[in-house]
C-alpha cells in the first residue's frame, strides 16, 4: 500500500466534489441527509456490532473510562446522530446568500456572497459521532469532506462513513463528497496535511498531542478545537443552592468531556459555608477533590492541589478547588490557566456579571449556568464541528456558518478606473 497516493488520489477526488458542491442545491443536500438519516436508524445493529470491536479492544488496552465513554455508542447515541442529520436539515442553507449591498458614488453595487471553504480535512480521535456531525455540517455547507479518525474508532468510522456516502450518492451526491482515511497507519495525517493544493482547511478534535502534530505539520490554515479547562466561580453574592446544582452538573453530568468544569473557584467570603456541603456531594458522586492552602484548611483530609491541576483537563472525576479574594482574583486565575472554552460565575450582582461577561477571554461566558451547555446542539446551531478556541476564522461551537466563506460581488454598468 503506497499510503501518500492513497491520500493524493482522495485529495483529488474531495477537491472534484467541492466544485460541484458549492453548486448543488439546498433540496438535493437535504435529500441527501435525510437518507442518511434513516440510512443510521435502519442499520442500528450493524453499528452497535461494529462499535462493541472498537470498545472491546479499548477495553484490552485498559484505556481511560472516559476515553471509552466518548467512544461507546448504544441505541439512544445513535438515535441522536440520527436526529442531528434531521436537525442539519431544518437549518437555514447559507450558500449563495448576498449580504452587505451598497452602493459606491461612482454607481458600483457591492456585496459579499456567502460561499463553502471547499475541501475540509477533520483529524479526530475517539469519537464515532464527529464521522457524523463533521460529514453533515460540511455538506450543508457545500463542502467535501476527508475524515480520518482515530484508530481507537476504527471499526465504527467505517461503517458509519460507508453508510453516509452510500446514501448520499443515492440522492445525487458526487462521489469523492465524503471520504474517511481507512489505514490507522499516522503517516496518512502526515501526508494529509501537505496536501493545501487540495483541501482548504484542516480542522483537528481531540487530545493536546494531536493539535500539536497538526499545528507543527501543516502547510494548510487549521481551526483549532484545544482542550478544555474549565471554570466557575461562585461569588458572594450568589445563590449558594443554585451555585451547587451548576457546580455539581458542570463536573458530573459527563466529566469526560471538553465543556465539564476542572477548576471550581469560591469567594473567600463564603468558602466556609459552601464548600463543606459542595465537597461532600462531589465525593458522594466518586469526585476526587484537590484543593488549595485555604480549601485544605476548611475541609481537612483532601489532597493538595499542585501548581500543575491548575493546568490540567482531567477529563475525569477529579476537581481543583481554590478560594480566591474576590471577582479580580477570579478573572486572572481563569484567562492565566484557562483554555478560553468555557468558563461562568454564579452571581446575583449585575454589575460582577457584565465584569466577568467583558474581561473573561473565553469562547463562551456564562453567567448562573453550567459550562455543559456550550454545544452546537444546545446553542441551536444544529450540530457542531468542533468548538473552536482561537479567534480566526471562527470562535466557540462551528455549525454551518462557520464552515462558510464570503466572495465579493460587484455589478456595474459600464465603469472604469480613472
Amino acid at each position: 500500500m503506497n499510503i501518500r497516493e492513497d491520500i493524493l488520489k482522495i485529495a483529488r477526488q474531495a477537491k472534484m466534489a467541492s466544485q460541484e458542491l458549492a453548486n448543488l442545491s439546498s433540496s438535493t443536500k437535504n435529500k441527501s441527509l435525510l437518507r442518511m438519516a434513516e440510512s443510521i436508524e435502519k442499520n442500528r445493529e450493524r453499528i452497535i456490532e461494529e462499535n462493541k470491536k472498537d470498545v472491546n479492544l479499548a477495553k484490552k488496552k485498559e484505556l481511560s473510562k472516559a476515553l471509552i465513554d466518548r467512544l461507546t455508542l448504544d441505541e439512544k447515541r445513535i438515535r441522536q446522530m440520527s436526529k442531528s442529520l434531521e436537525e442539519i436539515v431544518n437549518i437555514e442553507d447559507p450558500i449563495g446568500k448576498i449580504e452587505n449591498i451598497r452602493k459606491r458614488p461612482n454607481g458600483l453595487q457591492i456585496g459579499k456572497m456567502v460561499v463553502p471553504l471547499g475541501v475540509i480535512g477533520i483529524v479526530y480521535e475517539a469519537r464515532p459521532n464527529v464521522t457524523i456531525d463533521a460529514a453533515a455540517l460540511c455538506l450543508k455547507a457545500g463542502n467535501a469532506t476527508i475524515l480520518r479518525g482515530g484508530s481507537q474508532a476504527i471499526y465504527s468510522n467505517i461503517i458509519l462513513a460507508d453508510l453516509l456516502k452510500k446514501a448520499g450518492q443515492e440522492e445525487g451526491l458526487p462521489s469523492g463528497s465524503i471520504q474517511l482515511i481507512k489505514t490507522t497507519d499516522r503517516r496518512a495525517v502526515t501526508e494529509m496535511l501537505k496536501l493545501n493544493a487540495y483541501i482548504d482547511v484542516i480542522i483537528p478534535r481531540g487530545g493536546e498531542e494531536l493539535i500539536r502534530v497538526v499545528m507543527e505539520n501543516s502547510t494548510i490554515p487549521v481551526i483549532k478545537h484545544y482542550k478544555g479547562i474549565c471554570h466557575i466561580y461562585v461569588d458572594q453574592e450568589a445563590d449558594l443552592k443554585m451555585a451547587e446544582e451548576i457546580s455539581f452538573n458542570a463536573k458530573v453530568q459527563r466529566p469526560g468531556v471538553c465543556n465539564s468544569m476542572e477548576t471550581l473557584l469560591i469567594n473567600e467570603k463564603i468558602a466556609a459555608e459552601f464548600l463543606p456541603g459542595m465537597i461532600r456531594r462531589l465525593q458522594e458522586a466518586a469526585v476526587e477533590i484537590r484543593g488549595d492552602e485555604k480549601t485544605c484548611q476548611i475541609i481537612r483530609g483532601i489532597k493538595r492541589a499542585s501548581e500543575e491541576d491548575w493546568q490540567t483537563e482531567y477529563l475525569d472525576l477529579i476537581l481543583s478547588i481554590k478560594v480566591v479574594e474576590g471577582i479580580e482574583e477570579a478573572i486572572n486565575h481563569i484567562n492565566n490557566y484557562g483554555s478560553h472554552l468555557s468558563d461562568a460565575i454564579v452571581t446575583n450582582n449585575y454589575a460582577k456579571s457584565r465584569q466577568f461577561l467583558q474581561k473573561i477571554d473565553s469562547a463562551a461566558v456564562y453567567v448562573n449556568a453550567s459550562t455543559r451547555f456550550t454545544d452546537g446542539a444546545e446553542f441551536g446551531l444544529g450540530a457542531e464541528i468542533g468548538i473552536s478556541t482561537q479567534k480566526l476564522h471562527a470562535r466557540g461551537p462551528m455549525g454551518v456558518n462557520e464552515l462558510t466563506s464570503t466572495k465579493f460581488i460587484i455589478w456595474g454598468d459600464g465603469q472604469i478606473r480613472t
